[in-house]
């Protein structure tokens, strides 16, 4: 694997420094290579390329909306061994303090940057398709060209015009998997009702694709004495309220990241419904990948959006 590795960047170098980090899905190592550090994440299983051909490309969309700073990709390697890793650009960053409400701004330029493109484009649209890098490219539907996974679960992105019927499908998915592993009475006869009200909560609204990061928690994000950091992305283009979602539900963004962002995207008719509906989401899948101790979360929001 690190030959491979080591083939792909044209380094005869690549160390090990002991340093690195991982989270309840991958870990991950910093190398030293001829040209500099690079970040390794690796993943053992089955799934693992799908994974980081996804989260590659998440990056790279976001890298090329030239807004919010992320770890610039470079290769997804096999590994014999099993599993996959993931090789980026090393960045030596820290908790998000003094640029949160940055980060707020270049979120709201981020998730902007698809209807500036538009605009650009006077009118005319481009049904399919990430932009090519440094072109300002309109994507007029919802979902990627790529399947992203939201911790290990791969996300459906098939293009759709509808970002109802798109959103309903991201929350059709996550239940399917809670009926085959748990058969949740509760759960299924809340998600029959709650499904066909749906749209209701979006009333008076006209929803448009933005680029999303998808798994926005203050885990995922950081900063460098220039400037905040994102990372660990499962990108769509969607309605920019959902990437807010996880954020409110985990906290640990400032009131600066939040003012600076609605300072430029306020909030629309029906904001707090709809983000307990993102929030659903975000439940549903924690309890997916982590067990029962979401149920009731999950299920909470449910009968709340119901009523």
């Amino acid at each position: 694997m690190l030959a491979a590795i080591k083939e792909a960047l044209g380094t005869s170098r690549l160390e090990g420094t002991g340093r690195g980090g991982g989270g309840c899905i991958s870990e991950g190592e910093v190398y030293k290579t001829d040209t500099g550090k690079v970040f390794l994440k690796r993943n053992g299983k089955g799934g693992a390329r799908e994974m980081f051909d996804g989260e590659y490309a998440s990056l790279q969309a976001i890298e090329e909306t030239g807004t919010v700073k992320v770890p610039h990709p470079l290769v997804v390697v096999d590994n014999p061994a099993g599993g996959a890793v993931l090789v980026m650009e090393y960045i030596d960053m820290h908790g998000l303090n003094r640029h949160a409400g940055a980060l707020g701004s270049l979120l709201a330029r981020m998730h902007l940057h698809n209807l500036e493109a538009e605009q650009k484009e006077a009118g005319e649209q481009s049904r399919v398709g990430q932009a090519e890098k440094g072109s300002c490219k309109y994507v007029s539907q919802f979902g990627f060209p790529a399947t992203t996974c939201c911790g290990y679960i791969p996300q459906d992105n098939t293009w759709c015009d509808d970002w109802v019927v798109f959103y309903t499908r991201k929350l059709q998915q996550q239940l399917t998997l809670i009926e085959k592993e748990y058969q949740d009475r509760e759960a299924r006869e809340l998600w029959s009702h709650l499904q066909l009200k749906i749209p209701q909560f979006f009333s008076g609204i006209e929803v448009r694709p933005s680029l999303l990061h998808g798994d926005l928690w203050s885990g995922n994000a950081a900063e460098t004495r220039e400037g905040p950091v994102v990372f660990d992305p499962a990108s769509c283009y969607g309605h920019h309220e959902f990437d807010l979602s996880i954020a409110a539900m985990f906290g640990g963004f400032s009131r600066r990241f939040w003012d600076e962002y609605h300072s430029i995207i306020p909030k629309a008719q029906g904001f707090n419904n709809r983000l307990k509906l993102y929030k659903l989401f975000h439940n549903i899948n924690h309890w997916n990948h982590f067990g029962t101790g979401y149920r009731s979360g999950s299920l909470h929001l449910m009968r709340e959006l119901c009523r």
